[in-house]
């Protein structure tokens, strides 16, 4: 079986404007992702905000220097993800076209293989 690792996008202004319904319905959903996923379920988070992240950058031979803020200034935000063993991309494209986030509107999901170096 391969893993997968599947990125939630979306816009950061539209998930803080969701009411506790939405929000309730989106956790479902995503309890439901879970429960379809079962004991190929290996990891997954919802991410804080993009404004908390911390990008490393760096020039040849200079030390790293950290900058606030994300990598890229982009209207979508990863917001979680989730690693998934499949076993094979269509079952992981399957599997995460359940995801709430692809009915919102405004956000995408990225599925991409993991490099297996075993």
């Amino acid at each position: 079986m391969a893993k997968y690792l599947i990125l939630i996008y979306g816009d950061e202004q539209r998930w803080e404007a969701e009411t506790d319904a939405q929000r309730a319905a989106k956790e479902a959903a995503h309890a439901a992702f879970a429960a379809a996923a079962g004991p190929g379920l290996l990891a997954g988070h919802e991410l804080e905000a993009s404004s908390t992240a911390t990008t490393l950058r760096s020039t040849t031979g200079a030390a790293p220097t950290p900058t606030d803020g994300p990598f890229l200034e982009t209207k979508e935000a990863i917001g979680g993800l989730y690693v998934v063993e499949a076993p094979d991309l269509d079952a992981a494209l399957s599997l995460a076209a359940r995801l709430p986030e692809l009915a919102s509107g405004h956000g995408g999901v990225e599925v991409r293989p993991i490099v297996d170096h075993s």
